[in-house]
């Protein structure tokens, strides 16, 4: 891509926590007026994005942050209910280039996985009520990122408004996950970054850990309150059904009834782990707890060894 695409919309400031931003941008509301309550709400969340520094493109400027949630189907918000905000929350932040999307956990800490929307591959950008929704230009598909702050909603739309949508498509043309150890691409469905050979949480052991142990699948990947809670409950239906068997809270002409509702509940609570856990491992979780940012990372995979012929 050009240069030139990696210009700033306003004039540069001084850098913040050591990130490039676009100072006039960024503390200005939506008619592009200096206000002190927005520097100080950008400056606390900036400070929780010291980790984002190498993941940035020369020239590239931070224009604006805010908070909101990583999109989710219908069928696995409608199994989480009251979890969405605790399994969803996310931090974005806006450049002259691209979106980055970073899911966090409830305190708004880096989880590792980080993603990213080029503005060249989007048809449209809008932002209804505190609904983002990203349209891509090359599928049509649309993602739906919900309950942006109300702060950097006006701001945003004033914003995404002088963004060049137009121009150059990447080759995926759609929302991409970056490796947190050397920052290149990551390939939907493989679990191992090519560049650096970091290794990431595998959908096949989730579905297995999460259907044979309680919490099984919340637990591989990082979501420990959930997966607690999930034990407690598979733990009591399995213990309620064998008192039952046990007559000893059930008279035995009701044990059949008792066992089947307890056995589909427990089936129905398998299901809903499954798809909580498949739906997370999409972040792609690194199987390392702490990682170094390194762009110049680059491991060639080991070589395999070979056999000697003997003649």
């Amino acid at each position: 891509m050009a240069e030139k695409a990696f210009e700033p919309v306003g004039m540069m400031g001084p850098q913040i926590f050591g990130m490039p931003v676009d100072r006039d941008t960024l503390f200005s509301n939506h008619q592009e007026i200096y206000k002190k309550r927005i520097e100080k709400r950008q400056r606390q969340l900036i400070v929780r994005l010291s980790f984002l520094k190498p993941f940035l493109k020369k020239g590239e400027k931070i224009l604006l942050t805010t908070t909101g949630y990583s999109p989710i189907n219908s069928l696995p918000q409608y199994v989480t209910g009251f979890f969405f905000v605790y399994l969803k929350r996310s931090l974005f932040v806006f450049t002259n280039y691209r979106i980055f999307h970073v899911p966090t956990t409830t305190t708004y800490k880096f989880k590792q996985s980080i993603s990213q929307i080029l503005y060249v591959d989007c048809q449209s950008i809008t932002l209804k009520g505190g609904t983002l929704s990203v349209q891509y230009a090359k599928n049509g598909i649309t993602e739906k990122f919900k309950a942006i702050a109300l702060f950097e909603r006006r701001k945003i739309k004033a914003l995404v408004k002088k963004m060049p949508l137009p121009g150059t498509q990447s080759q995926l043309g759609r929302r991409s996950h970056i490796c947190p150890r050397c920052t290149a691409l990551l390939e939907s469905g493989k679990y191992t970054c090519n560049t650096c050979q970091l290794k990431f949480k595998n959908k096949i052991v989730t579905y297995i850990l999460a259907i044979l142990f309680p919490g099984g699948g919340y637990f591989y990947t990082h979501h420990y309150f959930i997966g607690l809670i999930n034990v407690i409950v598979e733990i009591f239906l399995m213990g309620y059904l064998y008192l039952i068997w046990q007559d000893v809270v059930q008279r035995p002409e009701n044990r059949i009834l008792y066992s089947v509702g307890l056995i589909a509940i427990f089936v129905v609570t398998k299901i809903i782990a499954v798809i909580h856990s498949s739906h997370f491992i999409e972040e792609f979780i690194p199987t390392q707890k702490q990682i170094q940012t390194d762009p110049s990372a680059v491991r060639s995979r080991p070589p395999k060894k070979i056999k000697r012929q003997l003649f």
